[in-house]
Formats: C-alpha cells, sequence, structure tokens
C-alpha cells in the first residue's frame, strides 16, 4: 500500500489526460464537480481548477487568481508549496515558479514565490469561492484572466539588468507569454481512481519510469524493484507473477478500504463517542506528529513522534486527494476544515435504502459556510442519483440552501426519496442496495469547532 500514493496522482495524470487536458494545461470545473467525476471526495460546492506540470525541460510559472486555495504536489504526493489563500499570495493572486530538481540556470531575483520540486511530474489543484453564493460566472472569468501556465525564460521578468550587467545572469527579450489551454470539466465522465486490478502496477510502472531514479528513497523503492519495476528496465512478469500481484492488489485494496471504513484507532474520532472523524488532527500531514496548537503567541508544535502511522496515511491516500500542511491547522477563518461520517448513530453502515437525518446546532462554525456531501463507499467520490450535486449546504447554488429549524439547528436528511415537509436544500438523495458516507465541511473554520463546543449530532436513523 505504501505505493498508492505514488498511483493516485497517476490516475489523476491519466484522468485528466482523457479529458484531453495535457502537462501545462488547464482544467476548469465552471458549473462546479458533480457526480460524473470519478474524484476522490471533491467537493460540489467551489470551483475546481487542477493541471499536471512537466518540469523535464526547466521551471514552470504558475500564476494563480485572487481569492484561490491550493497545493502543488509531486508525482509521489510530496506537498512541494501551497497556492492562495494559505500560500504566499495569502489570496491575493500569486506568481510561482516550480523548479526540477538539479536546475543549475538563472533564477528570479523577485516577482516569484519559488519552489523546488524533488521530481518533474508535478499536480496542482485549487478552488475558487463563489462570491456570496451566487453564479460562478464572473468567478470563472476572473480564473481565465488570471490563471497562467507556461515555461520560465530564464533572464526575463524577475531579472534586474543589473544581474546582467555583473555577470550573474544572462538577459531574454521580455515578451508575451503563449496563451494558456483552458479544458472544461463540468459535466464531464472522468475516472481518476487508483485501480484495485493489474494496472494499478501498470501505473506504477510508468511513474518509476518518468521520474528519477532518485524520486523516493531507496528503501520504499526496494519493494517496488523486488516485483520487477526498476528505472529503465522492461516491466515483464511472467504468467506466475501476475497472478500473484493481482491477488496482491485486490488484498491491498481490501485492507485499505478496511482501514477507511471502520477505522479501529480511537484517537481518529474528534468527539467522545462518536462517528465523526478526522485522523489528521493526530498525525498531522506527515502522519508522523500530531498539528500544532495555537497560542496567544503563536503555534506550538508537538515533539516529533519518531514513527509514521501507517494506517493513517493508507486510509488518507485511499480516500483523498491532496496533502498539505493547511489541510490540518487549528487556524480560525483560514481554510476549511473536515469530519467524516460512516456510521450511524448505532454504530451500523448507513443504507441507501433508509432515511437518515443529521442535526447542526444553531451556530454552525463556518464564517464563510458549509456543506455536508455524499459519497460512494467504492469510488470515494461523489454518490451518483438523480440529484446532481449530492449535497446540502448554507449557500443556494445552484440548488436551494438548507433551511434552519425554528430553534436555529439546521436538519438534514439523507433518505431515496424527500421525506414528507422537506425541501430539496435540506435533503440528500441516497440509493437503495448503495451504502454511503458523508463528509462535514467548514469553510473558513471558527474557534467553536476548535474547542468543540459545538458538535453536530450523529447520523441518527429516522423510523
Amino acid at each position: 500500500m505504501d505505493s498508492l500514493r505514488g498511483v493516485s496522482i497517476q490516475a489523476m495524470r491519466e484522468g485528466l489526460q482523457g479529458l484531453g487536458v495535457r502537462d501545462n494545461e488547464v482544467l476548469v470545473f465552471s458549473e462546479l464537480m458533480d457526480a460524473n467525476s470519478l474524484f476522490l471526495t471533491a467537493n460540489a460546492d467551489t470551483i475546481s481548477v487542477m493541471g499536471t506540470l512537466d518540469l523535464s525541460d526547466g521551471p514552470v510559472v504558475l500564476e494563480t487568481p485572487p481569492r484561490f486555495l491550493g497545493a502543488v504536489q509531486d508525482a509521489w504526493f510530496r506537498w512541494v508549496i501551497d497556492l492562495g489563500m494559505a500560500g504566499p499570495d495569502r489570496g491575493e493572486g500569486g506568481r510561482y515558479l516550480i523548479v526540477p530538481p538539479g536546475y543549475q540556470g538563472t533564477l528570479p531575483v523577485g516577482g516569484y514565490s519559488i519552489a523546488r520540486a524533488r521530481i518533474t511530474g508535478i499536480l496542482w489543484f485549487g478552488r475558487s469561492f463563489l462570491e456570496d453564493g451566487r453564479d460562478p460566472g464572473p468567478v470563472v472569468e476572473t480564473i481565465r484572466a488570471s490563471t497562467r501556465v507556461d515555461p520560465y525564460v530564464p533572464g526575463g521578468v524577475g531579472t534586474p539588468i543589473s544581474e546582467f550587467l555583473a555577470g550573474r545572469s544572462g538577459l531574454a527579450t521580455v515578451s508575451p507569454p503563449p496563451p494558456t489551454v483552458f479544458h472544461e470539466g463540468s459535466g464531464q465522465r472522468m475516472n481518476t481512481i487508483p485501480p484495485n486490478d493489474w494496472t494499478f502496477f501498470e501505473m506504477l510502472d510508468t511513474v518509476v519510469q518518468r521520474e528519477p531514479a532518485t524520486s523516493i528513497d531507496p528503501e520504499p523503492m526496494g519493494p517496488i524493484a523486488a516485483i520487477g519495476i526498476i528505472k529503465g528496465k522492461p516491466f515483464a512478469p511472467d504468467a506466475r507473477m501476475r497472478r500473484i500481484m493481482t491477488e496482491a492488489v485486490a488484498l491491498a485494496n481490501a485492507s485499505a478500504r478496511t482501514l477507511f471504513m471502520s477505522p479501529r484507532d480511537p484517537s481518529w474520532y474528534y468527539y467522545p463517542d462518536s462517528s465523526w472523524f478526522n485522523f489528521l488532527f493526530e498525525t498531522g500531514y506527515q502522519f508522523e506528529t500530531p498539528i500544532p496548537e495555537i497560542t496567544p503567541r503563536g503555534a506550538r508544535p508537538f515533539p516529533p513522534s519518531g514513527y509514521r502511522t501507517m494506517d493513517a496515511r493508507s486510509s488518507f491516500f485511499y480516500s483523498i486527494t491532496g496533502i498539505t500542511p493547511a489541510m490540518a491547522m487549528r487556524l480560525t477563518g483560514v481554510g476549511s476544515q473536515y469530519l467524516l461520517a460512516i456510521k450511524d448513530a448505532d454504530d451500523n453502515d448507513l443504507d441507501g435504502s433508509k432515511t437518515y437525518k443529521v442535526t447542526l446546532p444553531e451556530g454552525i462554525p463556518a464564517a464563510n459556510f458549509w456543506s455536508l456531501t455524499v459519497y460512494d463507499p467504492m469510488t470515494r467520490s461523489m454518490l451518483d442519483t438523480p440529484q446532481r450535486y449530492p449535497r446540502a449546504r448554507s449557500q443556494s447554488y445552484p440548488s436551494p440552501a438548507a433551511e434552519p429549524d425554528g430553534d436555529g439547528s439546521t436538519t438534514v436528511y439523507f433518505a431515496p426519496a424527500p421525506p414528507e415537509g422537506v425541501g430539496r436544500g435540506n435533503w440528500i438523495q441516497t440509493t437503495p442496495g448503495k451504502g454511503w458516507f458523508v463528509i462535514l465541511r467548514l469553510y473558513s473554520p471558527l474557534e467553536p469547532f476548535f474547542d468543540k463546543s459545538w458538535r453536530p449530532s450523529e447520523i441518527e436513523p429516522v423510523d
């Protein structure tokens, strides 16, 4: 399961390629993402933007729009740099230079946030937020006007003439960059899910052959080499090895599914006696050390644990795309926070043929907005039902916002058909014969979430 992280990024790359998106091009979900996209626990709340970069010919410039939140990952799912609100530009719109390993050429003196990658295959992604929950059109226009991907020209923008005169840099002609190519993702069928059959190893071989031999440390590369996947050599297992490896990937998939669908570590659960969980608070984004405490004097990191929590890492890469320190922090009003629920209040699996409800008490701790989104346990993607967007939330585009109850709380129902008297905004459709799980997202979370004075109800069966 250690190589799942690399195969997950490769599956993303191939999913984008299936829509015609090549390296250094951009995919935009102008009408939000929906269940047509097989994409690990994506949201249907924001305008998703993503692409892949190829650094084999040198550094690449990536410009991002204002009010953007995203990150850059390498082909082994390692964090490179945050973009937008959590990154150096802090949401004002940024210009980033992603530099490949071993690059010895001229770098700009200013004007860019520079990030050095360990390998040449890069995935970047992020999201832009609807303005007051309205039509995404104006935000999409800003994305297309402000997002740019193009090769870096040494000695051009970012290099003052004085550097050239001092002999420290060449000098290039400053000219307009080539136009960035955009593709539309909304409503398009795409599959970015890592496979659980023989093609898993074919994708893994693709990653190993494309990236430098030193792209990961020798120890994790050792088991990969032991099954015949070695940089510069053909991957040609005999029939016996194919049978063994096909069985192995099926068992690994079952193990990862079990870790995700039935967490055993009590520290993963966010509240006492609750099914809501988020293991990143205990493991951090590197799956080693709990996330820092935030004090009046600043962040207080915990000492290193000295070990990596492999179960948490396997569960994460099985179910989620993208890792960054910004996903695991206790800062109020910044980024977003997540809670997952896979069981009901009686610790039973969630059944798509039944009716459930969850109550969000008054004062939902989200300065921006909140949402509940339902997912398919098999694909870990949005549940495919006649509802295009399988979620309820506080914003009203394109479906109605959830209406609060008389006491200020908000009740959301999960059922194959809307319960009597329940409007679309407070109902998420499920499918008889299929299980499901749900993610609560709080955008710009507030202190009552972190101090746990606010707590959602469990997922309660409705008779």
